[in-house]
């Protein structure tokens, strides 16, 4: 389920561990940042639901900061084009990125990349938690996760499942399917969440597990039809959709996140000004509203409790992927 009691700890534990760090803060803030453009990398395509919280957020910190924040989609490679030209950028406070799971997984995915997800990048705060959405054409033979595990029992490696790239957390939530219900479906991945889900609303894939931001609307819209959400439990935003793991894969629990991270050797003060300005906007009724309508939780924490989050997500993920052998070679 969505672990929101964990972060609760850690962000307190985090904020009593910096007290006294916080009231030096205070006394000297960060006066004359930011002075300039401050671009927000998206390390994928417009139109996806990292995409779109990315842009609800900067357009109302650009309010508050009184100067633009800029969205740059920097898409490929499993989203770590965009990463490293993050990690690579001057640490000034003038370059974040709005970054997802593939952060804390690509190195066990990928061969070699070009970043260290823990010595290149200072944590600025984790934005939301959120489940997928197993989504599958209008039109679909699929009616129910049963029907999708059946299939691929009958004809390993036929069906196909689309994701935003490698590494994604849709690409992890089926990986993570695939090696509890024991069965082969053929991943299809694309340079963003706004190419794979036309090719799926097409039929040209089979299914999607698909970030419930981007899935959502499309399914209340009726171009996609949702079987299951990928939490422990059912979500509010979706309480008519079961969850897999009562659908046929007892014990599946998958929760995703978003989070906001800055170049390593960014200014203290500036990073502290871009969480405590961070959590004051994910606190807003309006900005909530916004993020709700997406399947999104708002959750905000201080950059320590993301450090730790980042960290822990490596340990849980580094040996599924090893024991399912999940490879990528480009």
């Amino acid at each position: 389920m969505l672990d929101r009691r964990r972060f609760t700890r850690l962000a307190a534990a985090s904020a009593l561990a910096s007290s006294t760090g916080g009231s030096a803060l205070a006394q000297t803030p960060a006066q004359n940042w930011p002075n300039r453009v401050v671009r927000l990398v998206v390390p994928f395509t417009p139109g996806g639901g990292i995409d779109a919280v990315g842009r609800i957020l900067g357009a109302r910190l650009s309010e508050i900061w009184g100067q633009q924040v800029v969205v740059e989609n920097k898409p490929g490679a499993g989203a770590n084009i965009g990463i490293e030209f993050v990690a690579r950028a001057a640490p000034d406070g003038y370059t974040m990125l709005i970054s997802a799971g593939g952060l804390a997984v690509n190195q066990f995915l990928f061969p070699a990349i070009g970043y260290d997800p823990i010595a290149d990048f200072a944590p600025v705060s984790l934005i939301c938690l959120f489940p997928n959405l197993v989504v599958v054409p209008k039109d679909s033979k699929f009616r129910s996760i049963a029907d999708i595990i059946a299939n691929a029992r009958a004809n390993p490696g036929k069906s196909t499942y689309a994701s935003p790239g490698h590494g994604s957390s849709p690409h992890m939530s089926a990986e993570l399917f695939k090696y509890m219900a024991k069965v082969d479906i053929t991943h299809v991945p694309y340079r963003g969440a706004a190419p794979s889900l036309t090719d799926l609303i097409a039929g040209r894939v089979d299914m999607q597990f698909a970030v419930m931001a981007s899935g959502l609307p499309l399914v209340e819209n009726g171009q996609l039809r949702a079987l299951a959400v990928t939490t422990a439990t059912r979500q509010a935003s979706a309480p008519d959709v079961p969850s897999i793991a009562e659908s046929g894969v007892p014990g599946y629990d998958m929760s995703s996140w978003f989070a906001f991270v800055a170049p390593a050797k960014t200014p203290r003060e500036i990073i502290r000004k871009m969480n405590a300005d961070t959590i004051a906007v994910l606190a807003e009724p309006a900005i909530k509203a916004r993020l709700d309508k997406l399947g999104v939780i708002p959750v905000g924490s201080t950059p320590e409790a993301l450090g730790a989050h980042l960290k822990e997500e490596m340990a849980k993920w580094g040996p599924v992927i090893r024991a399912a052998n999940i490879k990528v070679s480009e």
